[in-house]
């Protein structure tokens, strides 16, 4: 439980932000309308921003994360051959 609670309180930034508050002000037009569509729509922003996720869902098209080796023994030695 602690694990939600640390994702919905942390790394908020910029576009979290901004989904959020479009999600609020659609959702609320939405429903003040009686327009499902306008409504659905800031659902849908409301998600992204509680869940911390963007068109890409899981963040597919994000960059890897860099990788730090603990081990001397994890890092591979890559060896060349000059090419003449």
């Amino acid at each position: 439980m602690s694990s939600i609670k640390e994702g919905l309180m942390t790394n908020w930034h910029l576009m979290r932000i901004v989904r959020l508050a479009l999600g609020v002000w659609m959702a609320g037009w939405g429903v003040q309308a009686h327009d499902w569509g306008m409504g659905l729509f800031g659902a849908f922003f409301l998600y992204q921003a509680i869940a911390n996720t963007g068109c890409c869902g899981t963040a597919a098209c994000a960059p890897p994360r860099r990788r730090t080796f603990t081990k001397k023994e994890d890092v591979k030695e890559i060896e060349y051959e000059e090419v003449k």
